[in-house]
């Protein structure tokens, strides 16, 4: 294929075979994400042996691709000018780099242009690269990675060729003749492409309203495959398919669709309508066009793009074809007087006249030389058509309408019209069937205009087409004849926003100022919060403050979806979909959002931009999945929900985590911080904060106790003692006093103070109110805590507590596995923290392994723990979480304390709560009473906990 060296082997190897490319794996980002703010697909790439192959090193290549893609010329990659890519490729870049821009390009000429992309080494891993380009309709944007890497790998040197995994690049479920089996054929797959934008991508009525509500900061969520889309959020939102708004009458758009009932309706309010009736057989049509008189016109009664309506007949066997034409689309068809005169659409959008074009039917013009077939194909080289809807202009078809037309005036296909001879092929001068559009909008009659906004009055359409024929639309209709054809629903922006000749109008502004009118909000406030521990604890205290003032929240914990405190979906949905299943609901006016690393990673954000975002800590966990190596990995994909923050809203940063101060330098809107260190603790950045008015909240030690107080505008505001929040167990469970501090972020969107006093005096550890954290059930002579500490850091704060809580006598017992996924060293370190809490432990498994052998997380728990001081004898090893749980239960006596650390937090409840210890009870009669905790509200904490004071650290936790 070239003539060029063997590529058999890698430079410097010798007998290695070549591999070719390697897809390792794909990823689909629906918001924004780690690696940029907009949608973007992301594959990452093996180049193998070819890394030593940049563009430079393969003679031909770019000439070639540049041959195939013209177009990628405009590509100002590198050099910010045109050309800037294939001087790139000249100089010498890389394989990767040069899929990601025939990525977009394919994308753009397909119908979906997009312009961004980036490609990057991964660290570590020499030759392999993430692939990176933006979107706008996901299932063209795959396939279009997948027809780039085809057309790349098929440039390559014979002997360099193979893309293995390629598959990968299909989007599931999408019907396509795209196979890496079959022969390469680039035109081939750009037909393939096309068709699927046809199929898939928003046509340009919705786009042009899309695009509008963008340029205004209004958001929106494509809710099916077709046009229905929401602008806004919550119930602030409002809904549209094409040009049909949620404001559009449903009887309107019925009477619209009747088009004998419309005429009946505008010639009741005398407005200027053809005569004629509606019949059912060709020999009904004929009588009624004699009793009109010649010329007439026939058109199905319901049908819409001007499909079977035939125009200008002027005999009995032209209207008897019409009638046949028409019945092709509907039962009825429609026989009316024949307006003289030019086709106009104008569009009328809240009353008002938006756009007026005239439209002109598909035509040809002759040059003495050339058929009508050929005529139509040199017209449709035309770059502005395309098919269907996607380009300004739609591309000419001869079908059976086209010939009946051309045989009244004794044509075919192959006739050759003299040179100038305007040969028209529909009668209809739709866009949809091949016509084009001259703009008349600022030409247009008064008298005209008016009749026009009557008519969409009198049918009640809030955004109407009303289809105009009269021969000079600068004169009025009084004056010259003509009048109203038909009144559409839904009518097309196209011939408006790209006309073939004159201004293009922005008529998607005016259905924008309709639907959102000058002071409408369309956003309702968005609260983010994240961390390794405690975004569950402190979105739920943050929601609960946020309906204790009065507004309609949506929340999502890793336990379930709440609309207004109603458990509507549950599982962990701290991911994007959920998010935006959340700003999708009507009911709601607030949203407060945990969001997880595992979503950020897996699909990015739910929301472009938020109101206000807290981390709340960064803890070694997760480690050594989906490129995440070291913490610092972990706080840089944590971060993103900081950087996405408003610039009127509020980043909420812990100032006792050094990780999470370093994001302060790329937070948005205004940085504020929450602190459990005050006096000579307290971090100097936070003092000056603090000295420089900014917001802080800080837990301050008092003689009355530790106290909760907000500092802002250099004012010190006491909100809530510790002992106060039941959630903190009388102060004890310090990871509560912290999270009631981030949760007292409330402040950044003007909650009082009052409220949030009131709110976090009334959230206890129910489960309830927050199943899974530090749920007590005292309903057994020996008492329960459930909590779902599933890692160090979540393990360091339940050793503290529960050093607190051990009973005089008895034993403290622990049900405790591992997730699969967590490092050899992460599971021995939590076995270590194991062996300074508990008695006797009880190991289990998560059903879901993730790759580990059964048994083998429990074998390196238990190891830390023996290297920490544990004997063996204190283990039982019982993989089955109800097991495990059930053997506890029964272990325990009165007086004990157990601590179940489960992975089905509902089920260990009800597991716990259901157990009968009536057996017990006898046991128990005569034993000295344990210290309980203090009742909510109470102030004096209980005296078995005064004998050893908690720390002022204390580790986070969901």
């Amino acid at each position: 294929m070239y003539s060029q060296p063997t590529f058999s082997s890698a430079p410097g190897q010798t007998g290695a075979p070549f591999l070719g490319l390697r897809l390792l794996e794909k990823q689909v980002y629906r918001g924004p994400n780690i690696f940029g703010y907009e949608p973007m697909i992301r594959f990452q790439l093996d180049l193998r042996a070819l890394e030593d192959y940049p563009t430079s090193a393969l003679p031909g290549f770019t000439e070639r691709l540049t041959e195939l893609l013209p177009s990628l010329y405009t590509h100002r990659c590198s050099y910010g000018e045109p050309g800037g890519l294939i001087r790139r490729m000249e100089e010498g870049t890389w394989l990767g780099h040069v899929t990601e821009h025939v990525a977009l390009e394919l994308q753009s000429i397909a119908g979906t242009p997009v312009t961004y992309g980036k490609t990057r080494s991964v660290r570590g891993r020499p030759g392999v690269y993430n692939v990176m380009y933006s979107y706008r309709e996901e299932r063209v944007g795959l396939p279009a990675g997948f027809v780039a890497l085809r057309l790349v790998n098929t440039l390559l040197p014979e002997e360099m060729q193979g893309v293995e995994r390629l598959d990968l690049m299909l989007p599931s479920g999408l019907t396509t003749s795209l196979n890496p089996d079959t022969p390469f054929d680039l035109e081939a797959e750009q037909l393939e492409l096309r068709r699927i934008v046809k199929r898939y991508a928003m046509g340009p009525t919705p786009q042009s309203l899309v695009d509008e509500a963008k340029r205004r900061g209004i958001p929106y969520l494509r809710l099916d495959e077709q046009s229905l889309i929401q602008l806004g959020y919550g119930r602030y939102q409002q809904r549209l398919r094409a040009s049909i708004t949620g404001r559009t009458s449903y009887i309107a758009t019925e009477t619209a669709s009747d088009k004998a009932l419309t005429k009946a309706l505008l010639d009741r309010a005398g407005l200027p309508v053809p005569r004629g009736s509606v019949v059912r057989t060709a020999e009904e049509a004929v009588r009624e066009a004699r009793k009109i008189g010649y010329p007439v016109v026939t058109k199905p009664l319901d049908g819409n793009h001007g499909r079977g309506v035939s125009m200008n007949l002027n005999s009995p066997e032209e209207v008897i074809q019409g009638f046949q034409q028409a019945r092709m689309h509907s039962r009825d068809v429609v026989v009316e007087q024949h307006f003289g005169g030019h086709d106009h659409r104008i569009l009328v959008i809240g009353n008002e006249v938006v756009a007026v074009a005239e439209r002109v039917p598909a035509h040809v013009i002759g040059d003495g030389q050339r058929t009508i077939q050929e005529l139509v194909e040199k017209v449709n080289l035309d770059p502005r058509r395309g098919d269907g809807h996607e380009q300004v202009m739609t591309r000419i078809v001869i079908d059976e309408h086209v010939l009946a037309l051309l045989g009244r005036s004794g044509l075919t296909p192959d006739s050759v019209p003299a040179a100038g001879e305007r040969t028209f092929l529909r009668d209809t001068a739709n866009i949809s069937t091949g016509g084009t559009a001259i703009d008349h909008t600022d030409v247009i009659h008064p008298h005209n205009a008016s009749v026009a906004r009557r008519a969409a009055q009198v049918i009640g359409l809030d955004v109407a087409g009303i289809d105009f024929i009269l021969p000079d639309i600068t004169r009025s209709v009084h004056e010259t004849g003509g009048g109203i054809v038909e009144v559409n629903a839904a009518p097309g922006f196209r011939m408006h926003l790209q006309p073939s000749e004159g201004r293009p109008r922005n008529v998607a502004a005016p259905v924008i100022d309709a639907l959102f009118p000058k002071g409408a909000p369309c956003r309702m406030p968005i609260i983010s919060i994240t961390g390794t521990n405690g975004k569950t604890t402190t979105s739920r205290m943050v929601a609960h403050i946020m309906r204790y003032n009065g507004r309609h929240v949506g929340l999502t914990t890793s336990n379930g979806i709440y609309i207004n405190g109603e458990l509507v979906m549950d599982g962990d949905t701290t991911g994007a979909r959920s998010a935006r299943m959340v700003l999708s609901d009507p009911n709601i006016d607030m949203a407060v959002l945990e969001t997880a690393r595992g979503g950020i990673l897996r699909e990015g954000l739910g929301f472009e931009r938020c109101d206000v975002s807290a981390v709340l800590n960064v803890q070694p966990n997760h480690l050594g999945l989906k490129g995440i190596e070291t913490v610092e990995d972990l706080a840089y994909v944590k971060s993103l929900i900081v950087e996405v923050v408003s610039d009127s809203g509020t980043s909420v940063l812990n100032a006792d985590d050094p990780l999470t101060v370093k994001m302060a330098r790329k937070a948005g809107g205004t940085v504020a911080y929450f602190s459990l260190r005050s006096g000579a603790g307290c971090p100097s950045m936070l003092t000056e904060h603090i000295a420089d008015g900014g917001l802080a909240l800080v837990r301050e030690e008092t003689l009355l106790g530790d106290e909760l107080v907000m500092y802002r505008g250099g004012h010190r505001v006491p909100i809530i003692r510790a002992r106060e929040i039941p959630a903190t167990l009388g102060g004890f469970a310090q990871v509560n006093v912290q999270n009631a501090l981030a949760a007292a972020i409330a402040v950044a969107q003007d909650v009082p103070i009052p409220i949030i006093r009131s709110a976090l005096g009334s959230f206890t550890t129910s489960f309830e109110q927050s199943p899974g954290r530090l749920n007590l059930y005292d309903g057994h002579p020996f008492r329960v805590i459930l909590d779902y500490a599933h890692n160090p850091a979540g393990l360091e704060y339940l050793l503290e507590l529960v050093a607190h809580l051990r009973p005089r006598r008895g034993r403290v017992i622990g049900v405790f596995g591992v997730a699969g996924d967590r490092r050899d060293s992460d599971i021995h370190h939590m076995g270590q923290l194991l062996a300074g809490m508990f008695d006797e432990v009880i190991l289990r498994e998560d059903e879901e392994r993730r790759g580990r052998a059964p048994g083998e997380g429990a074998r390196l728990t238990q190891e830390g723990a023996l290297a920490a001081g544990m004997r063996p004898e204190q283990f039982r090893v019982i993989l089955n979480e109800p097991e495990a749980i059930g053997a506890a239960l029964q272990a325990g006596r009165p007086g004990d304390l157990l601590v179940v650390m489960p992975n089905e937090v509902e089920k260990a409840w009800a597991q716990v709560t259901s157990y009968d210890s009536s057996a017990l009870h006898h046991e128990a009669y005569g034993v000295e009473a344990e210290a309980r905790l203090a009742a909510p509200g109470t102030n004096e904490p209980p005296p078995a906990y005064t004998e050893n004071p908690p720390s002022d650290q204390g580790s986070q936790h969901a």
